[in-house]
Formats: C-alpha cells, structure tokens, sequence
C-alpha cells in the first residue's frame, strides 16, 4: 500500500491536483507493474510505470524509447519521468493486444505491419547505446532450462555425461547465435507485446526495456514461433521469407542465402526455447505465475521440432527424448 500511495502522491503533483481514477492495466514477468489513469474531465487516458528502484531502472526504457520513437516506431509517450521513485507518465496505447485481435482473416496484414516495425526498429543504430547480446548472456539464458525446467519442473538430475553433452550442445548453439548480423534486439517482440491500435495504425510497442544489440533473428523468433499463439509452419515461412527479401531491399544485413538465414532462424529459435522454457518455469515454481504452464507444451513442441530437423541438433533431440518421452502414434496399412 506505501508504494501505491508514493504513486499517488507523485501523480496528483504531475497532474497538478486533477481529480483522476487510478486502475491496475497490467503486469509483466518482472517487478514493473502499470496503472491506468482516468480524468475525471474525461480527458484522454495514461499509463503509469511503478518501477520499484531496488528492483528494476527505469533509465534503460527511456533511453530505448527515445531511440525507437526517432525510427518511426510507435512507442509510449513520456509525459513525466523520475526515475528515483520509478515513476513513468506515458501515453495510453489501449489494451488491446496483437494476441487479443489476431484470427485467421487479420493475421497476414497484421503481420505484415509487425514485420515493417520491426525492421524500423532493426534500422535504429544500436552500436554504442546498448550492451551485446554476449556469449555470457545467451548461455545464462539458455542454462534456466536445466535449472528450472528439467530440475524444478521435471524432476529430472543429468547424470555428468548428460550434462556435459547439454554444456557442448549449448555452446555449439551459442556459437552459431553470435555469427549472425547484428542489430537493435527488443528481446520480447511478440503478441502480447504488441498492441493493435485503430485506423489501420502499425502496431504499437511495449515492454522494451531489455534491449540489447544482438542476432538480427532473435525478434523474428519471438513473433513467428510465438510462446502464445500456434500458426502452421507453411503460413511462418512463407512471412519469413517476405521479410527477408523486404530486409534485402533496406540494406539491413540480413544473409545473402535464404537457407542460411533460416537456419539462423531455426538455430536462434533453439536458444529462445530453452531459455523460456526454463523462465516460465520460474515464473511458476518461484513466483507462483501458474498461467504461464499451459504455454509450455507449445514452447516445447517448437524446441523439438527444431532439433529433429537438423542432424548437429542430435545430441540435444537425443536427451529430450530421454527426459521427456513423446507419444509415438503407430500406424497400419493393408
């Protein structure tokens, strides 16, 4: 209740004492917590980010905000700012997410606007403004899934050959990871990230904060092999594709080959399913957020698909196999 009063009181001096109904808007995997403002004049709706100090900084999502707005991308409006309370005012980009509005009649054009704003985004020169996406970083991700997914969740310990077969595997993916391009990575670029705004607006774009310049697939992953919403593989290529002959034609530095620049795809995918794997699994066993369990199968199902179509993969397919069976349907014919 002391953090919401601080909240309060901070906003009543921004607004210069207009009457206004505080609601909760959301809340994400981490500390950050967003309030809806209503004026009671009826004026405009607002955002505000509490952002607890000790727990998270605000500075990195303003500056990033400040790099993609000069892009063109559609991000919040910073009306006020403190950063040592870690209070945000912003604009108001509605509630209604990509993953509330897709269905089978949008999803082509919708996509095709999240694909342009994501190579605006990828236009943003990144280089001296946030950290890379480094060989550290992308193995600390990737080992939550043998803490949290195969230990917590699981129950499963490796024995020391698996575990030295799981250290190998990830290095062999982490080595293919940061051979790609590079560029401005959002880390969580993906339905619920995205809001669909009116009158045919590209998508709006939030949750931001993490960036870091790194694997010019890494956002693609995110948005085409969504932890929470399943399109057939031939609609994802076929929009992999048209991005990659788009991202030609802007000089962003994608592989000349399309066949290699999927294999990236696929290989970034395997880095990103690991790492989700094993933080949804945190999120439930260490933080109580069971509503992200039902999204574990299709996550998994993404990670074993990848591994069963490249044959370096093998050992890693071989393990999952081991930890967690797959129904297997046999068939006849007469």
């Amino acid at each position: 209740m002391q953090r919401l009063e601080q909240l309060d009181n901070w906003l009543r001096s921004v607004l210069e004492d207009r009457s206004f109904e505080l609601q909760p808007a959301s809340a994400d995997a981490s500390f950050r917590r967003y309030f809806r403002i209503l004026p009671a004049d009826g004026g405009p709706s607002l955002i505000a980010m509490d952002a607890p100090p000790e727990k998270e900084d605000c500075r990195p999502w303003l500056a990033i905000a400040d790099l993609m707005r000069r892009a063109g991308v559609q991000v919040p409006t910073v009306f006020a700012e403190d950063v040592a309370q870690g209070f945000i005012l912003m604009s108001d980009l509605g509630s209604t997410t990509y993953l509330d509005a897709l269905d089978d009649d949008n999803a082509a054009r919708l996509y095709a606007d999240a694909l342009g704003t994501l190579a605006a985004i990828q236009s943003c020169d990144a280089r001296g403004h946030l950290p890379d996406y480094s060989h550290e970083l992308l193995m600390r991700e990737m080992r939550l899934f043998e803490e949290w997914y195969l230990g917590r969740h699981l129950g499963v310990t490796l024995g020391a050959a698996e575990r030295t077969t799981l250290e190998q595997m990830l290095e062999r993916i982490t080595a293919v990871n940061l051979a790609e391009p590079r560029v401005l990575v959002h880390r969580d670029y993906h339905s619920r990230n995205l809001m669909h705004l009116p009158c045919g607006a590209s998508p709006g774009v939030i949750d931001f904060q993490d960036a870091v310049r790194g694997p010019i697939t890494y956002d693609l992953v995110s948005l085409l092999k969504d932890a929470y919403i399943r399109w057939e593989e031939d609609f994802t290529l076929d929009l992999l594709a048209r991005y990659w002959q788009t991202a030609r034609s802007l000089g962003l530095p994608v592989r000349a080959d399309f066949a290699d620049f999927h294999r990236d795809f696929e290989w970034m995918g395997v880095q990103r399913h690991l790492k989700v794997l094993g933080i949804f699994a945190r999120l439930y066993h260490r933080d109580g957020k069971e509503g992200y369990l039902k999204d574990l199968p299709l996550v998994y199902e993404y990670l074993h698909a990848a591994c069963r179509r490249y044959r370096d993969l093998g050992p890693l397919l071989k393990l999952l196999d081991r930890v967690q069976p797959r129904a297997v349907t046999v068939g006849y014919t007469f």
